[in-house]
Parts: structure tokens; sequence; C-alpha cells
């Protein structure tokens, strides 16, 4: 039997599920950090883990997006060999009209992050198009989709290795763990592809990350292939490496491991590792020829009651900060900042290190100054400013120097952790650099009580803004004598895992 599948069914579900993904977490993933939260011990990572869940209930309740970065959208179908399309238009056109309806859906407009000519202008599309599309021809009458967007952050942490035939996967990856730092917002699912070929090792670890966290079902009732043997095996160890949330360290790296293989050459062991963060964003539906299909809202009974309580927090304000004050800040430490904060990412960086070596005069002033590595999503409403979380801080760490030294920067605001050059010039100038927890934006745009632009209007998302802040939190995660949180948080909590003091679950 035939089925006749109208577009418009497919662009009105593609934009659905997009809006539904960018401000519903998935219940099983709400579930699984809740749990890691229960059980953890390092009081950094636990209060992490708390931003996180009050984010996501905040975006759920508000309709606004989990992460500033809305993701590069992934589309996955199965169309069935019955199915026939009532159009002359590509599934490319059809699928990537679904996609920029609903990243300029009025009510909840999301961040466009893609960027044609990206060895050369890089200059963003617009509307988030083109999605990443890829189908295969099924048997039966009905057409599956997955829909994913998919932070670039996480998205940079991809890891591949064409491993010889006799070499251990499981070493391959508790090596990689620890070079993907901390910039895909731990605690996360991590996808693994072994198998075939380069290409299908990597589109094998994309599409493990579609199936539902399920890791303690299977430890209750046993592994009964390889795969699942090493999910079990990769989940303990990796979380026996103590990185924890945010890399803070702590008992939880990863909720999940999924594992997908297949056959390969007899001379080849091709493997891939594609981690999902902690704005994990993806949806499935079905179309068989009755009408769009469109998702139903989760009850927020779904959500825990978490609190978070900022303690005996050092309160700031920025408009009278000093390099004075900045020593005294201590590794660790919770910072409630106030007053006015600049922002600029990678091409503002690069604009404004441009103009330092040609002798030209900034248009801002940074003499002890912070800058939060940011690009906003647009206000809806009454806004000042859309969801607004940091962006990983490793992207600025060649221009930390320059802009330290020729600038009177003060510190610096951003996520994860910062590189070796970044941390002996952050030494050098006696500056600070400040940790925003990645998977939060909502909750942190909440702290942002005004917002312009200042400089650099034509970039867009990434243009200079002063936003007026009051109480947002962070922490000390680079202090003015270069020690790292990022550093010695894991090594402290491998040590403690290690001694037996305390397990991972």
């Amino acid at each position: 039997m035939t089925t006749i599948i109208r577009p418009q069914d497919l662009i009105d579900s593609i934009a659905d599920a997009l809006q539904f993904i960018s401000y519903y977490h998935p219940k099983d993933f709400i579930k699984a950090v809740h749990e890691a939260y229960e059980r953890e011990a390092n009081p950094a990572a636990k209060d992490a883990m708390a931003q996180i869940l009050i984010n996501s209930r905040m975006c759920a309740e508000g309709h606004r997006p989990i992460c500033q970065d809305t993701g590069i959208v992934s589309v996955i179908m199965k169309i069935g060999m019955n199915v026939q399309w009532d159009t002359d238009r590509s599934i490319e056109d059809i699928v990537n009209e679904g996609v920029r309806q609903a990243y300029n859906h009025p009510d909840n407009k999301l961040r466009a992050s893609v960027l044609v000519d990206p060895d050369g202008a890089r200059k963003n599309s617009g509307d988030n198009t083109p999605a990443m599309i890829t189908y295969k021809l099924v048997p039966g009458d009905k057409v599956d989709v997955h829909v994913v967007a998919k932070g670039g952050g996480s998205e940079a942490k991809t890891k591949f290795a064409m491993l010889n035939p006799s070499d251990s996967v499981v070493d391959w990856i508790l090596k990689m763990l620890p070079t993907m730092g901390a910039g895909w917002c731990p605690p996360g699912i991590l996808g693994i592809g072994i198998g075939g070929t380069a290409d299908k090792a990597m589109a094998m670890a994309k599409e493990a990350l579609l199936d539902p966290i399920d890791i303690q079902d299977l430890k209750e009732r046993g592994a009964s292939n390889r795969a699942e043997e090493l999910r079990l095996e990769v989940m303990d160890k990796v979380n026996k490496l103590g990185i924890g949330a945010q890399g803070l360290g702590g008992l939880t790296t990863v909720l999940d491991v999924k594992v997908k293989d297949c056959p390969t050459h007899a001379a080849n062991k091709p493997i891939a590792i594609i981690p999902n963060c902690a704005a994990t964003r993806l949806v499935k539906f079905t179309l068989d020829g009755s009408g769009p299909s469109l998702q139903t809202p989760p009850s927020l009974d779904d959500w825990p009651e978490i609190t978070w309580e900022v303690g005996s927090a050092r309160r700031v304000n920025l408009d009278e900060l000093t390099k004075e004050d900045v020593a005294e800040w201590e590794p660790g430490e919770t910072v409630l900042l106030s007053g006015k904060l600049l922002t600029g990412r990678d091409a503002a960086h690069k604009r404004m290190v441009d103009m330092i070596a040609k002798g030209e005069e900034l248009p801002v002033d940074f003499t002890n100054r912070m800058i939060y590595y940011v690009g906003p999503v647009d206000p809806v409403g009454e806004e000042v400013v859309g969801p607004a979380g940091p962006t990983t801080a490793t992207r600025m760490d060649k221009f930390t120097r320059t802009m330290l030294e020729e600038t009177g920067l003060a510190g610096m605001v951003g996520k994860a952790e910062r590189g070796p050059a970044a941390i002996e010039a952050i030494k050098d100038s006696k500056a600070v650099y400040l940790m925003a927890v990645g998977g939060s934006a909502y909750l942190v745009s909440k702290a942002i009580k005004a917002a312009k632009v200042v400089a650099f209007e034509d970039l867009g998302m990434e243009a200079i803004y002063e936003f007026e802040i009051e109480d947002m939190p962070v922490t000390v995660a680079v202090d003015s004598k270069g020690e790292s949180v990022h550093q010695t948080g894991p090594q402290i909590w491998k040590a403690k895992i290690e001694e037996g003091t305390i397990e991972v679950q």
C-alpha cells in the first residue's frame, strides 16, 4: 500500500520538533542528571548539576532555549519504500524549510550558528540552514525521523582513530577522554561507533546517541554481547577518571555510554567518539500520511524541585574592580558578579587582536574590566537578552596574552578549562578566569538586567555587548597565581576514587 506524504507535513513536524527540543530536555536525561546530582560528593560538581536542573525546569516553563548555542541540526530519516512524496521538491529543501521556520519563530527565536564558506568568509546563513541530513530507504509505508540539535562545544570534541586490529578500544577511549576537557559540558552521553569504514564509524557514533539512557537497566540485567560489555566497562572506567560535572572533579562524567558496531576490513579497526552535552536535544516522530506529527508537552512533574544556595559567595562590584581585588580570589571560590560586564567571542577577539597589531585604537576600554565569552540568543517579549550561557573558553586561548597585556583586561568569564598558554598569560598578568556553568543559559540570562551593543554590530551574535548584571554566579577556575581547578579537581577526585574512600556508580 502506498502512503502519500505532503511536504507541508514534514515541514510542520520538523519546525515543531526543533522548537520543542530547544526548551524540553528528554525525560530520561533529566532523570539521569538528577540521580547523578543526588549521589555527587564534590560540592562544586553538585552545584553545577543543580544549575543545569534548575535551568532545565525554567526553560520548560518559559519555553526558552536550554542553551544559547541552539545547535546545528541533524535530521536522520528512514523512508519506507512504499512512501510517495506529493511534491517535486527535494527532501533537503523540505527539511531546510522546517529548520528555517523553527529558527525564526517569533515567540522563541533560536540562535543561527551555521556559517557558509567555512574556510573563507564564514558568513552566517541567518536561519541555521542547511541541516545535516541522512536518509535510508527501508521496507514499509511510513517515514521515521530523528531530529537533533547538536551544540558546537560537544561536536568539537569528536574523536576518531583507525586502530590496529589488536589495539584496545577501551585503552584508546580512556586516553582520549582527558584530552576532551570540559568544553563538551559533562555530564553527558558518549556515542561510540566501531567498525565499517571511517565515515561509517562516525555515523554510527552519532546515531548511537539517539538511543534512550538505560545504562542502569543494563547493569541490572547484565551484558549479552560485546557492545554491551563495552558500554559497562567504558562507563565504569571513564567515571573513575574523576573528571566530573563541568570538569570540576567528581563522580559522574558520563550518564551513559552507547555503542554501535558493524563489520570492518580485516586490516582495520575504525573507532569514533561523539559526546552529547548537558544540552541534549533530540526527538523522534513518524509520518504516516495522516498529517503532521507534533510533539506532546511533558508534565512539569518530570522535573525535580531543586533549590540552589549561593551560601557564603563573594559579591563583586565590577564597576569598582581592581587587579588588587582579583588577587584575593581563591581557586574554586563562588563569586557573584554585579555591574557592567563586556562580552566578546571568537570573531570579536580576532578583530581586536588584528587592530592591536596594526596600532589601531579599540572601540572599547578594557582597563580593569571583565569580558564574557558569549553569543546570546536574541531577546523576545520583554527580555533584555535571550539565553546567554558561556561558550568554550579554550577557543580564545590564542588571543589571551595579547588581550591581557595590551588592554588592561582584569579577567575573563567562559566555559570549561583554559590551556597551558592561557594559564601562563593569566598568571603573568595577575588576572583571573571565571567559569560559568555550560547548560545554564536561561538561568544566567536572568542575572542580566540590561544589554546594549557597544562595538562590532556587524558581527551579529558575536558583537561586543555591555551587560548590566546582578549576582551572576561564577566559579574562580584559574586564579591570579595560575592555579586551575580543572587540573586540581579531577586529580583530587580520581585519587579519592582510586583509594576506595568513595565509589562511582
